[in-house]
């Protein structure tokens, strides 16, 4: 697979933990502008994927390349620093700060992290906070919070960092039903404006709506890739039909 063009490219990489092969040769390409959700049952290597896309999880074998970096070949933080300024990721739990505001959230990594002007960030964070409805909770602590905005805080925070990519890890799987919607229309909003994302969700209703294309990953490989229309309402690999069938 070579798409010189593709902002992530990702070639046969595999990875272990233990004797267990969690990933068994994944290739994928995302272009810049696309995004891509990734669906498919528990254990089936998606969130790894993404941990491996931005370094949080060295593979063992095969290449990943995200815009001019080598993330197979970066080893220390200090090397993986204009990584994470390029590629942000959101996780299933917020990972907010329990003794700083929202704001203070959203400014952090920012600030401490790229040397940002405090000013400059603060007004950042401000507008960020616009962006994601949450302009009233600036001052507000993460207990102050429903888990919805504490995810839309989170969203707001990798925004804060001027990404070209971010990650989505099953933003919405800790959530309750009222407060997915409001965390959903923030993503989809991201997507219209052209930002590159890549999604792991078990939303099927979402992915169909927000994706460029939808993988299906099974046993630590992607089955099947295809744009949401085909993929939904033709799928061609048994298992991803047998699937599909449990969860619509």
């Amino acid at each position: 697979m070579n798409r010189s063009n593709a902002l992530i490219e990702i070639d046969d990489i595999r990875k272990s933990f233990g004797t267990f092969e969690v990933l068994k040769g994944i290739s994928l390409a995302v272009d810049k502008g696309e995004a891509v959700c990734i669906i498919g049952p528990s254990g089936s290597g998606k969130s790894t994927i993404l941990r491996c896309i931005n370094g949080l999880m060295p593979i063992d074998s095969g290449s990943i390349r995200v815009g001019s970096h080598r993330v197979h070949e970066l080893t220390t933080e200090k090397a993986m620093r204009p990584l994470r300024h390029q590629v942000a990721m959101v996780f299933q739990q917020y990972n907010l700060f329990p003794h700083r505001t929202a704001l203070e959230n959203i400014m952090m990594a920012p600030v401490q992290v790229l040397g940002h002007d405090k000013r400059e960030v603060e007004d950042r964070a401000r507008k960020l906070l616009k962006k994601v409805r949450l302009s009233e909770k600036a001052d507000s602590y993460p207990g102050q919070l429903s888990g919805g905005q504490q995810q839309r805080i989170a969203i707001a925070r990798a925004l804060a960092m001027q990404p070209d990519i971010i990650l989505f890890d099953e933003v919405t799987a800790a959530l309750d039903p009222e407060t997915v919607k409001e965390v959903l229309f923030t993503i989809r909003e991201l997507v219209e404006e052209g930002l590159t994302c890549v999604l792991v969700t078990h939303e099927m209703k979402f992915a169909r709506e927000v994706s460029h294309r939808v993988c299906f990953t099974d046993h630590g490989r992607i089955v099947e890739s295809a744009p949401p229309a085909e993929f939904f309402d033709n799928p061609q690999d048994p298992r991803l039909r047998e699937f599909l069938g449990q969860v619509l």
